[in-house]
């Protein structure tokens, strides 16, 4: 049986690192306060050849897509929109969006909010799209 997650306490993650050989618990509240800066996404843990990572969004992104990748977007803390060329979807705390691959979006979110991602180690945060906020590597807390 499942227990509904209060918004006020931290959500906790297990993922195995295949390096170490141990299991690591990661606190997003605690990864997320190690920066500030917004649309820079931090890599938080691998598995299957996926990255899980947290980001904090502001203002609006960039229209793009992803012609290999499906990307899911869970919000820990605020909300968001996501955009697509006919609708707008808010996504609030506690509730995710899966954008599949090749469909154009872009997130916009009003008031800075904390999203963590799930997505391929392919996956360019820009998409099919090239321009200055075009993350090649991104960095591991």
């Amino acid at each position: 049986m499942c227990s509904e997650h209060s918004p006020s306490q931290p959500i906790r993650f297990l993922f195995f690192n295949y390096n170490s050989q141990k299991m690591e618990k990661i606190n997003l509240a605690e990864k997320l306060s190690l920066f500030k800066e917004q649309w820079n996404p931090k890599v938080v843990g691998e598995l299957n050849g996926q990255l899980v990572k947290v980001a904090k969004f502001k203002g609006p992104f960039v229209w793009h897509h992803h012609d290999d990748e499906d990307e899911l977007f869970y919000v820990v803390k605020g909300r968001f929109d996501m955009e697509f060329p006919d609708k707008t979807v808010t996504i609030r705390e506690g509730e995710f969006i899966i954008v599949p691959r090749g469909v154009e979006h872009r997130p916009n979110a009003q008031e800075e909010c904390e999203v963590m991602l799930f997505e391929p180690a392919s996956t360019l945060n820009t998409g099919n799209v090239e321009n200055e906020r075009t993350l090649h590597r991104l960095e591991s807390i």
